[in-house]
């Protein structure tokens, strides 16, 4: 998911080296000379940065509220005579329901 701020093992900061660790695979580092040249010398910690997986990307996709609110303007931007205001019964103090 997101990155660990810290090594499980030792305790040393890692997060912020996420990013310039990809910067650097993108610019053709092999993933050891990327890890000595971050400044990663533990096992421990090159562990936690070469196995972990980017997934906040992907489950964003997923995201059900933003889905249903995308769905329920698309439904009423096609069919806009569907809408039905709710008035209040005459003397009544709560919106009548329809039947």
């Amino acid at each position: 998911m997101i990155i660990p701020v810290r090594c499980f093992s030792c305790g040393k900061v890692i997060g912020n080296k996420w990013e310039l660790y990809q910067t650097m695979l993108e610019n053709d580092y092999t993933e050891g000379s990327a890890m000595d040249a971050i400044g990663l010398q533990r096992y421990c910690c090159r562990r936690m940065i070469l196995t972990h997986t980017d997934l906040i990307s992907k489950l964003l996709q997923y995201n059900p509220q933003e889905r249903s609110r995308e769905q329920f303007r698309a439904q009423f931007r096609q069919q806009p005579s569907q809408i039905i205001a709710i008035r209040p019964a005459a003397g009544s103090a709560t919106p009548a329901r329809p039947t």
